[in-house]
């Protein structure tokens, strides 16, 4: 299991024990606060050990052979009763028609998903529907038709749905954003940003596609801002964010060559993740795919050294990755890849 430890810390091989702590500390806290009397800053919530699963960029390729994997996969998470798990997006392949019912298609996949799902889009299901291989259809009208049938309740996607807070309604201000997720589970702060790949969908040859992007890119900004400054104000022990780009470049030859922006599409976002973090100065995890390649590791070392990158595995190797929150370890996260039974 890949464990991490303290902030600023590489990630290590361990087998350790999970420590749960039971409600005689609550208790004890409870009375105590009865007797003294005092006001006090609220403490984190009590340790807690959960599980979840994030996964992305699939499926792409053959239908036959394809869903069958994927399948394969979702028996092999269900199994596993995470508290929930997170699909980062490319539900497709970019050469796939972006139609009704391809979208439809997935959304049945992702309501098999026993526990509750958080999903949120990538490129392959909107920017790059313009391609012929795609249909050739706008990509504008494909965004409006995703939000409509995946986001338009204030529940996750799966078999059991749990309530989320969506943007679109915390911010009248940027209603059109429904796709944008916020909810907390034992005191970590999760929220999905519309951040995709492709350059972020920033094209500004094309002034329709350019005003998408400054619009989204400044909602995006602000649920940034707003999930950190809400976990500080609950005392949050940890920070969960997930999108669906792959915002950085890495030089596997050269061992801790530093990541940078691949886009200038990401720039913004970029910056106020690195800021808001660094502020928090407590664990931060961002979940992304994109580039089909699993990993994790320290993109923002010198800037924010306490925020993992987590990459999931992609359509190629149609695997997921488990994720371990331990509230009473001061790395809070570990993870270990689910291989898929049918690969």
């Amino acid at each position: 299991m890949h464990h991490v430890s303290g902030a600023g810390s590489g990630v290590l091989l361990f087998d350790g024990q999970m420590v749960r702590v039971t409600g005689v500390i609550e208790v004890i806290a409870k009375v105590a606060l009865l007797v003294v009397g005092l006001c006090i800053i609220p403490p984190p919530a009590l340790a807690e050990t959960f599980k979840f699963i994030a996964l992305g960029d699939m499926p792409y390729g053959d239908k036959a052979q394809t869903h069958l994997k994927f399948r394969s996969l979702i028996d092999e998470i269900n199994t596993r009763r995470p508290a929930f798990s997170i699909h980062v997006g490319d539900f497709k392949s970019g050469a796939t028609p972006c139609s009704d019912a391809m979208f439809q298609e997935q959304l049945d996949f992702m309501n098999t998903f026993q526990a509750p799902l958080i999903y949120t889009p990538g490129d392959n299901e909107w920017t790059d529907c313009h391609r012929p291989a795609a249909g050739r259809f706008d990509p504008l009208e494909r965004l409006a038709k995703l939000r409509a049938m995946f986001f338009g309740t204030g529940e996750s996607l799966g078999t059991v749905r749990m309530p989320i807070e969506r943007q679109g309604v915390s911010m009248p201000e940027y209603k059109a954003y429904v796709e944008n997720a916020r909810f907390a589970k034992a005191g970590v702060q999760f929220a999905t940003l519309h951040v995709v790949g492709s350059n972020n969908g920033f094209e500004p040859r094309d002034r329709k596609a350019a005003s998408e992007f400054f619009d989204r890119d400044q909602a995006n900004l602000a649920w940034l801002v707003a999930a950190f400054a809400k976990a500080k104000t609950d005392n949050a022990i940890a920070v969960v964010i997930a999108m669906q780009a792959d915002m950085f470049e890495f030089d596997f030859g050269h061992f801790g060559k530093e990541q940078h922006l691949a886009h200038s599409g990401f720039l913004n976002v970029s910056e106020t993740l690195q800021r808001e973090a660094a502020a928090f100065a407590r664990p931060v995890l961002l979940i992304y795919g994109d580039s089909h390649n699993f990993r994790v590791h320290t993109p923002f070392r010198k800037r924010a050294p306490q925020l993992l990158g987590l990459e999931v595995f992609g359509a190629d190797q149609m695997h997921a990755v488990e994720i371990t929150v331990d509230t009473n370890d001061p790395g809070v996260f570990s993870y270990r890849p689910i291989w898929n039974p049918s690969k």
